[in-house]
């Protein structure tokens, strides 16, 4: 896949590939929420979770590719996100954790590869030191683990064409359409107070983690990719160029490379 939206002025204006259709579709009561997911091909199982204030339909480039290799993939929209709702209490990552535990019991799915995406990530990686019975492998793309990880915010043109998407997209797709600044400021503050995780706590994580990194990411240091890679046990570090925290949307072919060499290493 040669495609390329370095500026995210396509994902703007059109969105990421729109998802194929689905095998099934549903939502789970968990935790004062309805969680909607869905599942694609068939196979072995990997779950795909997407980026605070997005969707499962930002993974457009990702689950044609991930089905074509022969896996049953499942999305997930976070509480709150897309088509999920919420209920009053703050957002909190290991909340989020167990909405998809919650939908890994309802699809009966023992165990499965996890994929996360900024937020997602973060979810991800709690799954895999706190539920590492369910989980096979965690993908950590582009996230922190506690608060020295993140860069002082500087807004810009690839930012706010992301954002202009999501909002987009919330009207569309939300019970609350008309709540997106409210939203963006719930999930905020979970991101300003959250994640905090020590040194200690990575270190029981006992699944294969692939910490990946771009080179340009706006949000993550570089360094605190190096420190996750160092005090994760089961982990690789891999840098991708040129992109930056958007690269499943600026340049999908490289990300989804190194995802499926991920997801065929831990099946081996």
């Amino acid at each position: 896949m040669d495609y390329q939206d370095d500026d995210l002025s396509r994902f703007e204006a059109h969105g990421a590939a729109p998802l194929p259709a689905a095998r099934h579709e549903g939502r789970v009561e968990n935790e004062g929420a309805k969680i909607w997911y869905a599942t694609f091909g068939a196979g072995l199982p990997v779950i795909l979770l997407h980026g605070g204030l997005g969707h499962s339909g930002n993974w457009g480039f990702q689950v044609p590719e991930l089905v074509k290799a022969g896996y049953r993939v499942v999305v997930i929209d976070s509480r709150g996100h897309g088509r999920s709702t919420r209920d009053g209490r703050p957002y909190k990552y290991e909340l989020m954790a167990s909405d998809v535990l919650a939908v890994m019991d309802t699809l009966q799915l023992e165990k499965a590869a996890v994929v996360g995406w900024s937020d997602g990530a973060c979810v991800a990686l709690i799954l895999g030191m706190k539920a590492a019975d369910r989980i096979t492998g965690v993908f950590f793309f582009g996230c922190n683990m506690d608060p020295s990880g993140t860069r002082e915010f500087e807004p810009g043109p690839v930012i706010d064409r992301c954002l202009g998407r999501h909002a987009k997209d919330y009207a569309e797709l939300s019970a609350t359409p008309g709540q997106f600044d409210a939203f963006v400021k719930a999930v905020g503050l979970m991101m300003k107070t959250e994640p905090n995780y020590s040194a200690a706590d990575l270190a029981r994580t006992s699944v294969p983690v692939a910490i990946v990194q771009s080179e340009h990411d706006e949000f993550i240091k570089r360094e605190h990719a190096n420190y996750l890679s160092q005090n994760v046990p089961a982990s690789e570090l891999i840098i991708l160029p040129d992109v930056s925290h958007f690269a499943p949307l600026q340049r999908p072919g490289q990300f989804n490379s190194v995802l499926l060499a991920f997801l065929g290493n831990i099946h081996s």
